[in-house]
């Protein structure tokens, strides 16, 4: 069989987790409107069956990385690092362009139009992104041309354009990189899906599998559990709130056996949302606590669709001033870290008297 690793990279809201989770079939990373929703490095794993006399059976583990953007804060130098660390082990890189806006790259840009380019004499909107967006778009592809392995154009959202708009935005962006291949797709609509699962097998090398065939994604539950609130959080607030709030799972408990037949598991969880100020926290809470019930309410239905059990949420906020700008804080919330600390308080409960000394 073959088998390796697929790392998507992007500008933020290109809809790399509405790509991973359209491939994956399953609800492996949180989808929000709002860019550099994604904060770490997020598995997808895809079982592609063999087809005789066509291709044989791989496992292709897609890893989704935060949006491109160049870092102004600890957090987005963090963010940026995880891009760093998904390209150093990687057989093959997707690189998605939201094919509904206008790109700029170079050091003298010239201006890749979108394939849903403004009409002549209408307001100059996606030229005045464009113009803030010039520099981030060199930025995602001088890392692209850093790259020793096959990269693939991906376009996105195509389902939002004409394809006949498609041609020129791909021949001005082949003319940045030599991309081994350019494919279209709509996650939404599933359409190209098949094209690039299939051109990706064919450039895979044969190995073994990483994972086990049933298995979807490297995330632990307590780290989905803490996504799903924070979805909850970017949906239900605006502003700067949904940047400044981060989630950590203080207590999750295992499922309780149901007092009746009939009844499901409950699952307790206790989580804090932090955040930078006093205002955003009372954002956050809102008037007689109505938002932070909101937040709760919508999180606890997607907890409990992805545990299979009742789940009771208790959520509290905590204002911690300037999280972002700190190293240790913003290294806190890497849940490979987490759990390491959580195996060696194990470990510490776990040894007898005796062995203490």
């Amino acid at each position: 069989m073959k088998s390796g690793f697929v790392a998507i990279l992007g500008r933020p809201n290109v809809g790399k987790s509405t790509l991973l989770n359209a491939l994956t079939s399953e609800k492996v990373a949180i989808v929000t409107a709002k860019p550099q929703t994604t904060r770490n490095r997020i598995i997808g794993v895809v079982e592609v069956p063999a087809h005789k006399g066509t291709s044989p059976a791989a496992q292709i583990v897609f890893v989704d990385t935060p949006g491109v953007h160049k870092p102004g804060s600890q957090l987005d130098r963090r963010m940026l690092q995880e891009v760093h660390e998904a390209l150093e082990s990687r057989d093959l890189v997707l690189v998605l362009v939201d094919a509904t806006r206008r790109i700029q790259i170079g050091s003298d840009p010239s201006d890749v139009p979108s394939a849903t380019a403004e009409k002549p004499g209408a307001p100059g909107k996606n030229e005045k992104r464009a113009h803030g967006w010039a520099s981030e778009d060199e930025f995602l592809f001088s890392l692209v041309r850093k790259l020793d392995c096959p990269v693939f154009l991906v376009l996105t959202k195509i389902d939002l354009v004409r394809k006949d708009q498609l041609l020129p935005l791909i021949e001005s962006l082949t003319h940045q990189y030599n991309f081994a291949q350019v494919i279209p797709v709509s996650a939404r609509k599933r359409d190209g899906l098949d094209v690039l699962v299939r051109k990706i097998v064919d450039l895979l090398p044969t190995g073994e599998r990483y994972y086990p065939k049933d298995q979807y994604t490297d995330q632990p539950l307590r780290f989905m559990v803490a996504e799903l609130i924070r979805e909850s959080i970017l949906i239900e607030t605006g502003e700067e709130v949904p940047y400044a709030a981060a989630v950590v799972i203080e207590q999750f408990e295992e499922p309780e056996a149901p007092a009746r037949p009939g009844k499901r598991p409950l699952t307790g969880i206790a989580a804090a949302i932090y955040c930078e100020r006093d205002g955003q926290k009372a954002i956050l809470i809102g008037k007689g606590g109505t938002k932070l019930k909101a937040i709760g309410t919508g999180a606890r239905r997607k907890i409990e669709s992805l545990l299979g059990t009742q789940v009771y949420l208790e959520l509290r906020v905590i204002v911690e001033p300037g999280w972002r700008e700190s190293r240790s804080f913003v290294d806190s919330l890497d849940w490979r870290r987490q759990l390491e600390e959580l195996g060696g308080e194990q470990d510490n409960a776990d040894r007898s008297p005796e062995e203490d000394g």
